[in-house]
């Protein structure tokens, strides 16, 4: 099964801060036989956010969505769902009680002061959103129409993830059998490995190649290598090592070095 991933915030398109979310978010993925379909950064802009969301709402794949959900002027994600869906907002009474718990056990007692109403906007949520709990400091995210939204801190959002796929996903973990095997292939270019690659796709039916080049410095030598590799998935996977050692014995042939 795939997922989308959206990334929200200026301060990871502008590079101010380090991606934290996709390298962790694919070994989640992965540990449990899923995959990413696609990823996709977004800045802070409510318009752009309303368009892009209203893209993947349309599409039928579940969709991993972080950052922008807090109660700052320059948090949009909560209204941008809401606009994208075409629904209303509403205060979530469940999510208000956890934003109150919270500040109690920090010792505040007046939920009436103008800096908790403000915190409250945290569980202003489009309406029918269901919620997603936060075992860091238990304010919640939320899901609707297999869109999950949550902070854009990795210490929260990370283990919201976790409570997602293994609540809502778990009957789809390792079920479309992907699989693939890939190695280094030295003195070969691209162009002489391209018609062995298309020979395997023809050959071996839901096979697929595929082949990333690199230009390596090994101190005064520049080598040329490829990372060179197949994928498959469902019944295709059964002949993917027979596929791939074909593959592999051709390259060699006609000269390649593997390693």
């Amino acid at each position: 099964m795939k997922f989308g991933l959206m990334i929200i915030g200026d301060e990871i398109v502008q590079g101010t801060r380090v991606d934290a979310h996709f390298p962790a978010i694919k070994q989640m993925l992965a540990e449990r036989g899923l995959r990413l379909a696609w990823i996709e950064y977004v800045c802070d802009d409510r318009a752009d956010l309303v368009k892009r969301l209203k893209r993947s709402f349309a599409e039928s794949i579940p969709v991993l969505v972080t950052g922008g959900i807090g109660a700052t002027p320059d948090d949009h994600t909560r209204q941008a769902a809401a606009e994208a869906l075409g629904l209303p907002m509403t205060l979530n009474s469940e999510a208000v009680a956890l934003i109150d718990a919270a500040a109690q056990k920090r010792g505040e007692t007046d939920f009436e002061s103008t800096t908790h109403q403000q915190r409250r906007q945290m569980g202003h949520f489009v309406i029918g959103a269901q919620l997603i709990p936060n075992s860091f400091n238990g304010i919640a995210g939320f899901s609707i129409q297999q869109h999950y939204f949550m902070p854009g801190f990795p210490v929260m959002a990370h283990p919201m993830v976790a409570w997602i796929l293994d609540t809502y996903y778990r009957d789809w973990f390792f079920k479309d059998g992907f699989a693939q095997r890939s190695c280094m292939v030295y003195d070969l270019q691209e162009s002489q490995i391209a018609p062995l690659m298309e020979a395997i796709e023809r050959n071996y039916s839901g096979v697929q190649t595929f082949s990333l080049p690199t230009l390596g410095h090994y101190g005064e030598i520049k080598r040329y290598s490829i990372e060179l590799g197949v994928k498959a998935e469902g019944g295709a996977a059964e002949s993917l090592d027979v596929a791939w050692n074909r593959l592999l014995q051709q390259v060699q042939a006609i000269g390649g070095k593997l390693a």
